[in-house]
């Protein structure tokens, strides 16, 4: 293992030969829009690589066989859209719907932008009984309505890069790295949500515990690193790691899948699906003997 882990680390175990796709749980990935179908598709496909049972990804109903095409593995839901290809906000009770049957829910991955998905979002977050994690355009929903951080029925986990965290306070700007950690640690404590703060040496922090993530490199900064985090913390939902543990076990496994895939490709030639090629090797390293 190239990086020292405190002893309370998660790591997975191996699994019992009875078990079935049941046994690992069922996420939901919602978003996706007209232009930004590959974003979702990351997320479904690493929630499948993590380890997840069976993954279901609702979508507008004009890109489903985009994103299907991606991959066979998951499974895909039409949604009803708007004139843009988004998301209609008349989508929400089918969501719901699927939602009461899966056991961890993402939102966001190419999900865009409207008036209609901010209302979208809202409802998710406030009537999502389960574990739940908002990413992208969907964080961007919720800090335009923060009366919506009250009352969440299930936990919350917030992933957001430096220009989502800064809306989420309100536009301000924190300043050096550490005022942005001292406020990511105040959100979370306020909104009762775990906060991802992504960047060099993600955060990961409950507003009363944090870890500070050393794996990863400049590689993954690129567009989809972040869907395919979004997808490994869902995933590790779905197999019933606690919302702290999933988060610093995500980030982890996803920079290590980076650092491996680095030196394979380089830096400069690193995409998404290079790390979802890695994930078995990073897991594999964290997966504690029989």
């Amino acid at each position: 293992m190239p990086h020292e882990l405190p002893p309370d680390f998660p790591r997975f175990s191996k699994r019992k030969p009875d078990s079935h796709k049941g046994t690992f749980g069922t996420g939901l990935c919602v978003g996706g829009s007209v232009g930004m179908a590959g974003s979702i598709g990351l997320a479904g496909t690493a929630m499948l690589r993590v380890g997840a049972g069976l993954a279901q990804l609702a979508v507008p109903r004009s890109i489903l066989s985009t994103v299907a095409g991606y991959e066979p593995s998951y499974m895909t839901v039409p949604l009803v859209e708007d004139a843009e290809g988004r998301i209609a906000g008349e989508a929400i009770e089918r969501v719901l719907e699927l939602g009461a049957k899966a056991t961890a829910l993402a939102v966001g991955p190419g999900l865009g932008r409207s008036a209609e998905l901010n209302r979208f979002v809202a409802r998710l977050f406030s009537e999502f009984l389960k574990s739940a994690v908002f990413d992208a355009d969907a964080l961007n929903a919720l800090a335009d309505q923060p009366d919506v951080f009250a009352g969440a029925p299930g936990a919350r986990i917030l992933t957001p890069h430096p220009g989502e965290f800064r809306r989420l306070i309100g536009g301000r700007d924190p300043g050096p790295r550490a005022a942005f950690v001292d406020e990511a640690v105040k959100l979370a404590a306020r909104t009762r949500a775990v906060i991802v703060l992504k960047g060099s040496q993600t955060v990961v922090t409950d507003g009363e515990r944090s870890y500070v993530n050393r794996t990863g490199n400049p590689g993954m900064a690129t567009g989809g690193t972040g869907d395919t985090l979004t997808g490994i913390i869902t995933g590790l939902l779905c197999q019933g790691f606690e919302p702290f543990d999933a988060a610093r076990l995500g980030v982890f496994i996803h920079g290590r899948a980076g650092d491996l895939a680095a030196a394979e490709v380089g830096e400069p030639s690193l995409l998404p699906t290079d790390i979802l090629r890695h994930l078995p090797s990073a897991i594999r390293e964290l997966t504690r003997p029989a």
